[in-house]
């Protein structure tokens, strides 16, 4: 019932920058937690980043520093800056989306974006 829309993803080369938005299609002060996920090729996916409709963010300890997450609550949107890109961040990129149907979280609602690839160049 909650579309997510990525957007932002394609090629750069290495120690580039690039920002990654993902649309919801709903209010996203309503969505507990968002976040950003990346899947390279051959391997499972993982967390980049998160942050809470409080504003509290989480990120990968190898990423922080060089990416940001962020969002702008009157476009439904959020979005990951990623800066000094490595060829290693090549993967495609899913938005994530958690509504707790209880108040601690102990149970939710998982939404996800189809993706976006990023690919760096060495």
């Amino acid at each position: 019932q909650v579309q997510l829309v990525e957007s932002g993803g394609g090629l750069v080369q290495a120690g580039g920058s690039l920002r990654l938005s993902c649309a919801a299609s709903r209010s996203i002060v309503s969505l507990n937690v968002m976040g950003w996920y990346r899947q390279a090729p051959g391997k499972q996916r993982e967390l980049v980043a998160t942050i809470t409709s409080g504003g509290a963010t989480t990120y990968a300890d190898s990423l922080k520093g060089r990416f940001v997450i962020s969002r702008d609550n009157a476009k439904n949107t959020v979005y990951l800056q990623m800066n000094s890109l490595k060829p290693e961040d090549t993967a495609v990129y899913y938005c994530n989306a958690r509504l707790f149907l209880r108040p601690d979280g102990s149970s939710d609602i998982t939404y996800w974006g189809k993706g976006t690839l990023v690919t760096v160049s060495s």
